[in-house]
């Protein structure tokens, strides 16, 4: 599967006032109990496929990296965005969760790990060079780098609006 590349410096334009970023994982502590480890990363896939075929979940999109500690870094529209959908007795979360705190929490066979947090857009500062659709551009939007916004510093303090090339 190719992806298309994007020459040049390009940089992502969210068009609201903040982004909430986060971040989740797992490790395998115990690698040995690989069946165990793999029923809990099981659930993810499911999580994701129902976030991607809701917008309304409010999840904007995520890149993630699979190794012995998973990560995978999501943004959303708002931090309540999140909450509700972890707390949602409709979607896949609640249950593999509930399942996870009974069987495994305090077992140290699999840690679960994850960091939220609520950025205003006029502190974030993005390049991407030479790279496909990827990050905070691939959730938002990806636009090339110009001259107001050619500097980290231009780039930092520019408030949300039309997307400035």
């Amino acid at each position: 599967m190719a992806q298309h590349i994007y020459a040049g410096r390009h940089t992502a334009d969210p068009a609201s006032e903040t982004v909430t970023v986060f971040l989740i994982g797992m490790r395998a502590n115990r690698w040995w109990k690989i069946r165990k480890v793999s029923r809990v990363a099981a659930a993810m896939p499911r999580m994701l496929k129902h976030l991607a075929t809701d917008p309304a979940a409010g999840m904007l999109g995520y890149e993630q990296w699979l190794g012995r500690t998973t990560m995978l870094l999501s943004y959303w529209e708002s931090p309540e965005h999140l909450r509700k959908f972890a707390a949602d007795k409709e979607s896949p979360h609640l249950e593999p969760w509930r399942r996870f705190m009974k069987e495994l929490s305090g077992t140290g066979d699999v840690g679960i790990w994850h960091e939220t947090y609520q950025v205003p857009t006029t502190g974030i500062e993005t390049v991407y060079n030479g790279m496909p659709l990827f990050g905070l551009a691939k959730a938002t939007a990806h636009v090339p780098i110009g001259e107001r916004n050619n500097t980290a510093k231009q780039r930092m303090g520019r408030a949300p609006g039309p997307k400035v090339p």
